[in-house]
């Protein structure tokens, strides 16, 4: 987003954008205890709702909205588990991914309880890597004779309101809210809606984040998440394909870098580079991605 100020206030008309990650082997743990952790609010709504205990704290965190969600609308287990299934098959054709094997639905349900309802297999994998992008003027791409190139149509970032914490709801706290509100920026900006897009890269750090966000996002109606999937709309030959790159769940999710891979899968679909897991007559992608404490961003980039 910076760079993209940068550019559109004429101080600069190149500018490279590096986002990278080392991580530790493990769950997220905090690393400060001089300052206020920036998640205590979402930590209180968690121990007031559901009390804590000794699962990694974010598992427990989504892991909660995806129970709130089961109970709020009926969507079985096997729904949150299917969205694994999916993200390992876009990954298979994904040589950037770090877990590129096939899970079948048994494989992901039978898989260790990391905190109802998900397994193992529907949290993010705590990975190393890097990303980059180049962002440049108009008259910039021009000059330089850029072919196909890709053009962001609208950017939007939102953080906490008011309700996330005052509803005593999990699945507000995770920032389905900043979400809703990001996309309808975006949406409003670019003179597009959730029937447009072609392509998403969303931030599917647990399986339940990704049944929200595709809510949140506008691609189902609230509640449908469960025949959305069901349906196969989320992937090819769907509504829109959904983690084409596998996602945070199986290309991985080394925190600096996420939101650099997202753009950068997603130049790949709309230039027609992705290979084997190219979005047929893909033109305009959107992508999500969010942090806890909190901020959203949402994107939406096209082809002409």
């Amino acid at each position: 987003m910076l760079a993209a100020q940068v550019v559109a206030g004429g101080m600069a008309e190149c500018v490279l954008v590096v986002g990278f990650e080392k991580m530790e082997k493990g769950a997220l743990g905090s690393k400060f205890t001089d300052r206020a952790n920036p998640v205590e609010q979402h930590a209180g709504v968690m121990v007031k709702v559901q009390g804590f205990n000794q699962a990694p704290p974010a598992a427990q965190m989504f892991g909660g909205a995806g129970r709130e969600y089961r109970w709020r609308y009926g969507a079985r287990k096997e729904t949150f588990a299917q969205v694994s299934v999916k993200a390992r098959k876009h990954a298979a054709k994904n040589p950037y991914a770090i877990f590129s094997q096939e899970l079948s639905l048994d494989e992901v349900m039978q898989a260790p309880e990391v905190f109802d309802p998900l397994t193992r297999y529907q949290c993010c994998p705590p990975t190393c890597g890097a990303a980059a992008a180049v962002l440049v003027s108009d008259a910039f791409a021009k000059r330089k004779g850029a072919a196909k190139p890709v053009w962001i149509a609208s950017q939007a970032m939102r953080t906490d309101l008011p309700r996330s914490f005052g509803e005593d709801s999990m699945i507000k706290m995770v920032g389905y809210d900043m979400a809703k509100a990001a996309a309808a920026d975006a949406y409003e900006e670019a003179g597009l809606g959730p029937e447009d897009i072609d392509v998403v890269e969303l931030h599917d750090c647990f399986t339940a984040n990704e049944i929200l966000t595709y809510e949140a996002l506008g691609l189902c109606r609230e509640g449908e998440a469960e025949r959305f999937i069901w349906d196969g709309d989320n992937t090819y030959g769907g509504k829109v394909v959904t983690n084409p790159s596998g996602g945070l769940l199986s290309k991985g999710h080394p925190l600096g870098a996420t939101g650099l891979a997202q753009c950068t899968e997603l130049v790949w679909q709309l230039r027609g580079q992705a290979d084997k897991r190219q979005v047929d007559g893909a033109r305009i992608a959107l992508q999500h991605n969010l942090g806890l404490g909190g901020a959203c961003v949402v994107m939406i980039y096209r082809r002409d």
